[in-house]
């Protein structure tokens, strides 16, 4: 049953990360536009993050084991779609059915774990859970690189997808007979109204943001930017009506009074939109600008994920003495290794080897995982049990759609400076330089929120 539920969830995280290194085969193979290179990565992950709260409920309201495999079904066949794909509009909407997928199956892993085990066993699995979460946001760009450059059967990206078509129809058969189903005691009800609202506003904002650069900025892209605030305005007002009604609102807005909990989900989203803009400009850099193939520059990806996982234990070995200034120090890190990578590009150009990049990207990384892994615990600590799941699911989603909307962000940012997203050599390097200062100054906003959070005790609060 364990080896069952972490199979959809090692799915869903590679297929966040493992479309990173395959993108520049990918576009050149399909012929995407830099919008449809957005798209491509950002609708599996804005479907995804806009889903979990109410694939959360789905699960407690009709059993966790029906809408676990209903997801892995979902998510299997349009893998089995994407691999397939044409052209760039049916690999967006495959990926974007894909994130619906992803979103009934990943919330349920946890609740049966948390249902199946108790004790030391529950212990040992939640480990488990967290070990392949952190091998999976490894090999996602490894796996993306090497079957890709790979190039199994002359598929050349499709693989990346494909793959996923064993692994999803074995969890599915083993599912069917070795899951146990387990409902919520109190489930809340669904809010449909609350899920349209919130996707409609997100993808107005979203899609003027890619696409306005390629049109210079007309008129209707502030228009539908204006239109899509208005609606995350109505979403508002309808959440708190919700709350007066039944109780049951997809966001629990009592949440935002807590200056932790605002705080620190603000920095999440933050880290979400750097962590976007980031990596697909750094992708695109790697491959068009340096030249590297994907498997080469699947190397920058692993040495980044490693550090993050050495500054994820450092930091959890930090925060209790500490507290806030442990994530506000990996910021800081992660800034200054920013500036030196940026330093680096200007000196050295198109000529940047692997080996000069390596000490600031593995700085970059102790100082993001110095973030991310305390930054949940101390969002999350003033919590009340009654709203757990809830500040949980909404912690989650601020990460996903922080990612897929700092994806999108990329259209501003990079593409502002490489509009057809086919350049090479220098104009790529340039471009990827313009975005750096925007990432380092979003690494100081994210230190300032974080001054939200709890701060380390005084020797008097401490011998007391």
């Amino acid at each position: 049953m364990l080896a069952v539920v972490l199979a959809g969830e090692l799915m869903a995280v590679l297929d966040a990360s493992v479309v990173d290194t395959a993108l520049p085969s990918l576009q050149a193979d399909t012929g995407a536009s830099a919008a449809g290179l957005q798209w491509i990565h950002a609708a599996y992950g804005l479907v995804f993050a806009l889903g979990l709260i109410t694939g959360g409920r789905l699960g407690d309201r009709y059993g966790r084991k029906r809408i676990f495999l209903l997801g892995t079904g979902v998510f299997t066949a349009t893998s089995l779609l994407c691999g397939l794909a044409a052209g760039p509009a049916a690999l967006i909407a495959a990926r974007a059915v894909q994130g619906a997928g992803a979103a009934l199956m990943v919330p349920q892993v946890l609740a049966t774990v948390h249902v199946a085990f108790d004790g030391s066993a529950r212990a040992k699995a939640f480990g488990l859970h967290g070990t392949v979460i952190s091998v999976g946001s490894v090999a996602g760009p490894v796996l993306g690189g090497v079957l890709t450059e790979a190039d199994l059967f002359g598929l050349a990206w499709r693989p990346i997808f494909l793959i996923n078509v064993p692994l999803g129809v074995a969890a599915l058969l083993f599912g069917r007979r070795f899951l146990a189903d387990s409902r919520g005691e109190q489930a809340l009800r669904l809010d449909p109204l609350g899920m349209a609202l919130s996707a409609l506003g997100l993808l107005l904002i979203a899609y003027p943001l890619s696409a306005g650069g390629a049109r210079h900025w007309p008129w209707w892209t502030f228009a539908v930017v204006a239109a899509g605030v208005a609606v995350l305005a109505g979403l508002v007002v309808q959440q708190r009506a919700r709350s007066r009604t039944d109780g049951a609102p997809l966001v629990v807005l009592s949440l935002f009074n807590g200056r932790r909990f605002s705080g620190g989900l603000s920095a999440q989203l933050v880290l979400g939109l750097l962590s976007g803009v980031f990596f697909l400009c750094w992708t695109l850099f790697m491959q068009q600008g340096l030249g590297l193939r994907p498997a080469r520059a699947a190397v920058g990806f692993v040495l980044l994920s490693l550090a993050e996982i050495g500054g994820a234990w450092l930091a959890m070995s930090l925060v209790a003495r500490h507290q806030r200034r442990t994530p506000q120090a990996g910021a800081l890190l992660a800034a200054l290794a920013l500036a030196a990578f940026h330093l680096l590009v200007n000196t050295y150009g198109t000529g940047l080897s692997m080996t000069a990049m390596a000490p600031p990207v593995l700085a970059l990384g102790l100082g993001l995982g110095m973030v991310g892994a305390p930054l949940a615990a101390l969002t999350l600590g003033g919590i009340g049990a009654a709203h757990a799941g809830s500040a949980s699911g909404l912690f989650n989603t601020a990460t996903q759609i922080g990612i897929a909307l700092g994806v999108v962000l990329s259209g501003v940012l990079f593409f502002a400076h490489d509009h057809t997203a086919t350049a090479r050599g220098a104009d790529v390097v340039h471009a990827f330089t313009g975005t750096l200062p925007w990432v380092i100054g979003g690494l100081l906003t994210m230190w300032s929120l974080m001054f939200l959070l709890p701060r380390p005790a005084t020797p008097r609060t401490r011998r007391s």
